[in-house]
């Protein structure tokens, strides 16, 4: 590159820095916060199985829901909304439950 073309970009690039000095600085827009259950059941459109346990969220699942905890809570969310039904478990410790199909195309928690 030329000295000329050197010190012309340099004016230029001086002269965005000193338009963008003046302006005030852009706020970061945070994604909405899904919610557990939200997750869970976006997730569960892509589960092609007819049920879910809580072990196969534990493994399968969104990662932020992987603890038995918030897989049994989100879980109970779906149950509420119709989502999941409750099956019986063979295992008194176990959580099992038959997927609700419902033909829509971004369902959610309240629907």
């Amino acid at each position: 590159m030329k000295r000329s073309q050197q010190q012309h970009t340099g004016r230029h690039m001086n002269l965005f820095e000193r338009l963008a000095r003046g302006r005030p600085a852009e706020e970061r827009i945070k994604p909405p916060h899904k919610d557990p259950a939200q997750k869970l059941l976006d997730w569960l459109q892509h589960w092609t199985k007819p049920t879910i346990s809580t072990r196969d969220i534990h493994i399968y699942g969104p990662n932020s829901i992987r603890d038995r905890e918030s897989a049994i809570n989100s879980a109970q969310t779906l149950v509420d909304c119709g989502w999941l039904i409750p099956l019986k478990a063979h295992r008194r410790d176990m959580h099992k439950w038959q997927v609700v199909r419902k033909t829509i195309v971004h369902p959610n928690v309240a629907t």
